[in-house]
């Protein structure tokens, strides 16, 4: 915001050398690169600058907020819960319930994340409250804006120190899930077609075998050229595992 004393914005009222002491000050004592607004009547007006940091860091949390939320889903468990990932202990755990693990960091960025977006209304509702030359409601926009820069800076260090960093799979786990899930079908429609591909998943529903099981008993693919098409990173990239590698099959052997 403008150094105060200068009528608006104008200047007026102050030596010309001010301005210019004034911010080599600051930088100094600040150790920041500051500089002077091109227009200083635009600076007194307009507080927009501090909405758009304040917009771009509630943006930051919502994202981040829904990768926790990913987390805490990916961890839950071990019996009834997805189990896909262990997240390290933060604590004991449950009060009622020896053993249990809660997702206290994911858990921190959540509520971080929602304090950013309360303060990012508070922030857009003070700088719309300016009035012709002046806004005044400089104080709220800096005291919400220096928080959530401050809770940010300290949940995303603990976030990654003792959540991103300690996080392991359960590689079993997934590799059960993706065995036994019937869409992994989708991946021999190139060389099936989708009519025969959704034979087999019908089948795969009534009888409870998998995918691959079927495969090797009802089409011509081979052991080795399965594990090609049902390879889980080659499923999760970009374009067909092993498609110019492997001939189109009949279903029937």
């Amino acid at each position: 915001m403008t150094i105060g004393a200068t009528v608006i914005g104008t200047g007026l009222n102050a030596e010309g050398s001010y301005i210019e002491k004034a911010i080599n000050y600051l930088k100094e004592f600040t150790e920041l690169p500051l500089y002077s607004p091109k227009d200083l009547v635009d600076a007194m007006q307009n507080t927009d600058c501090y909405t758009e940091l304040s917009s771009a860091l509630k943006i930051c949390m919502i994202n981040m907020s829904k990768i926790s939320n990913d987390l805490r889903l990916m961890a839950s468990g071990p019996r009834a819960g997805l189990n896909e990932i262990n997240l390290s202990p933060c604590q004991r755990g449950s009060s009622l319930i020896p053993g249990k693990v809660n997702p206290v960091m994911p858990e921190l960025i959540n509520q971080v994340a929602f304090q950013v977006m309360g303060n990012d209304q508070t922030i857009s509702l003070a700088s719309e409250a300016g009035q012709f030359e002046l806004n005044v409601m400089g104080p709220v926009i800096t005291f919400n804006l220096l928080q959530s820069l401050k809770i940010i800076n300290g949940a995303l260090e603990s976030f990654n120190d003792l959540c991103l960093k300690k996080i392991s799979a359960n590689r079993v786990r997934m590799k059960e899930y993706v065995e036994s899930n019937v869409g992994i079908v989708s991946a021999i429609i190139p060389y099936i077609g989708y009519e025969k591909a959704a034979k087999l998943a019908k089948k795969a529903v009534e009888s409870g075998e998998n995918v691959r099981e079927l495969c090797l008993k009802h089409t011509t693919f081979t052991k080795e050229e399965l594990d090609i098409i049902f390879n889980e990173y080659e499923m999760t990239t970009i374009g067909i595992a092993g498609l110019d590698k492997i001939e189109k099959k009949d279903i029937e052997k």
